[in-house]
């Protein structure tokens, strides 16, 4: 039997992996994705009490721990990596949070404490990690994070994590512009549908639009979270050269068929 040829190009390369909560974290699926494309992966999680719990998901590999609201903790993970390799490939940034206190609130209601926490967390994040771990990212390589499909639909449930992820995907322009100073660094995203995440669960309402999503979806069947990893892995590898600043819609078509006529049927009986 022969071995089919690396067409990712990613045997052999670092890359860290900042986001394993569990097996359901879309940074897992990534991180094992890479390892089964034979690239060598570190990951991140955001405390000793996480790493303990997912230690065992991901067996002999690295663990490293930061807290990404905590600039002393980024710069030390840096350290840590450059201790045991002098060159990234890649890193993926798949961070965000938001506390809704315990229920959705209209939009105007966000507090200033809510939104400046979640911009830190899942958008400003990206920005600290890049700029700690520049001099160890080698010159082609490529950083992906993970956003939402759309930030122009203003789903109730999701709130003011919509304009924080509008940030995130603003970002990735500016920082491949300030990288490209120096290096061919490419910054992109995954823009994913929803998904059937431990996070996710922890939006109000999130549940009732998953299960809409899956009958607006043409498939019928909402994206799955190796759906996710499998474009974030092509992102991470040289064969996405071309694409840089960019965030790529990962929805399985459901953003064509919010006019589908059996849903329209439903709503305007419903509506009788």
């Amino acid at each position: 039997m022969t071995t089919p040829p690396d067409f990712l190009q990613l045997a052999g390369k670092p890359f860290l992996v900042f986001g394993v909560a569990n097996r359901k974290s879309v940074a897992y699926h990534v991180g094992r994705t890479l390892e089964a494309c034979g690239a060598q992966v570190w990951y991140v999680v955001r405390s000793a009490e996480q790493r303990d719990g997912v230690s065992r998901l991901l067996g002999r590999a690295e663990i490293f721990t930061c807290d990404v609201e905590r600039e002393e903790e980024i710069a030390a993970v840096r350290t840590q990596v450059g201790e045991r390799c002098s060159q990234l490939h890649g890193i993926v940034h798949s961070i965000a949070f938001a506390d809704y206190e315990g229920e959705a609130k209209p939009f105007h209601q966000t507090t200033k404490a809510q939104f400046l926490r979640a911009i830190d967390i899942s958008c400003y994040s990206l920005m600290a990690i890049a700029n700690a771990f520049q001099d160890l990212l080698d010159p082609d390589a490529s950083v992906v994070t993970i956003s939402i499909s759309t930030t122009r639909m203003a789903s109730e449930s999701y709130g003011f994590m919509g304009p924080v992820k509008a940030a995130l995907d603003s970002s990735l322009a500016f920082l491949a512009k300030s990288f490209s100073r120096f290096s061919r660094v490419r910054f992109n995203a995954v823009a994913a549908s929803l998904l059937k995440t431990s996070a996710s669960a922890g939006i109000p309402g999130y549940v009732d639009a998953y299960l809409y999503a899956e009958q607006v979806i043409p498939r019928r069947k909402a994206l799955e979270t190796q759906e996710v990893a499998n474009v974030a892995v092509f992102l991470l590898s040289p064969r996405s050269s071309g694409i840089n600043a960019q965030s790529v819609v990962a929805d399985a078509g459901m953003s064509i068929n919010y006019f589908d006529n059996d849903l329209i049927r439903r709503a305007m009986r419903a509506g009788e």
